[in-house]
């Protein structure tokens, strides 16, 4: 089977009516605040793909307000919840309170990451080399996400935020020097707030352990069985690898990969469980 990029958007662009078929597995998603990001079509269809496996058909139910990832979190984690499945990095606290499907929807290229600066002060980074001179630097983040810990946890200065669209004003304004973005992400965005004066970094990669899983409610137990069962399905056949290639596999090219600075950050807050061994599931350069 061959999927390009053309045939991906295409097929994802029918996910909100469904499949034929009676009585749909009705799987209720959140809107969050990153519905935007061209990736979310990818993870929906992989969900689809997934739950369709089973041979019933699905109908996304969107909430119906717009949610934080720590709202949507917590609706998940509800004994009746109000969501049955979300996306996100995973970490241990999220494993210990949610069900985790741990295969990592973008081969951990979540955890690849590019710097959105400000343009004008790109002459400034180009003397940073190592770790230690990047904690002198102060990055931006959401205060509710992993990766703060992470980027803390190796020495660097975070300052947090709890709207999303704020922290790229906020860099705009001074207020922090840098906003990591994984490679999946920073693409979009820094065509969207080129008018603040904002760009990619052009030499630097910062690179930890990450894992963009798919977690269901504690109270989906079937759902969740369902849910792996299809993905493990996806693997063994080669669709995952497919649709990863068609959605992300430029982005080593357009972004210049292999050609940058890369420093590596631990990650303390991945779980023991992770499945890093099982090297197909990753991304390597």
């Amino acid at each position: 089977m061959t999927i390009d990029r053309r045939s991906l958007l295409v097929a994802a662009g029918a996910l909100a009516t469904g499949s034929a078929g009676a009585d749909p597995l009705v799987v209720r998603v959140a809107r969050h605040e990153a519905l935007q990001d061209p990736q979310i079509r990818y993870v929906l269809m992989l969900l689809r793909l997934a739950l369709e496996r089973s041979g019933q058909a699905v109908e996304f139910q969107p909430s119906r307000n717009v949610m934080v990832q720590s709202r949507a979190l917590l609706e998940l984690a509800r004994p009746e919840p109000g969501l049955d499945v979300f996306w996100t990095m995973t970490n241990a606290e999220r494993e210990r309170q949610l069900l985790p499907i741990r295969i990592p929807l973008d081969r951990g290229l979540l955890g690849w990451r590019l710097l959105l600066v400000r343009k004008a002060d790109q002459e400034r980074w180009a003397g940073v080399q190592t770790l230690a001179q990047l904690a002198a630097m102060q990055a931006g983040q959401m205060g509710d996400w992993p990766d703060t810990a992470i980027l803390r946890a190796n020495g660097l200065q975070v300052q947090t935020g709890t709207h999303f669209e704020s922290l790229f004003r906020w860099l705009a304004e001074g207020r922090f020097d840098y906003f990591p973005r994984s490679v999946l992400e920073i693409g979009p965005e820094e065509i969207e707030h080129a008018d603040r004066g904002l760009s990619i970094e052009p030499h630097l990669l910062l690179q930890y352990p990450a894992a963009l899983y798919f977690f269901v409610a504690p109270a989906r137990p079937q759902l969740a069985e369902q849910l792996n069962r299809g993905m493990e399905a996806l693997v063994a056949d080669g669709t995952l690898e497919k649709l990863w290639q068609a959605q992300f596999g430029d982005v080593i090219e357009r972004y210049r990969l292999r050609s940058r600075k890369l420093i590596k950050l631990s990650n303390p807050l991945l779980p023991p469980a992770t499945p890093l061994q099982r090297k197909p599931l990753w991304f390597g350069l």
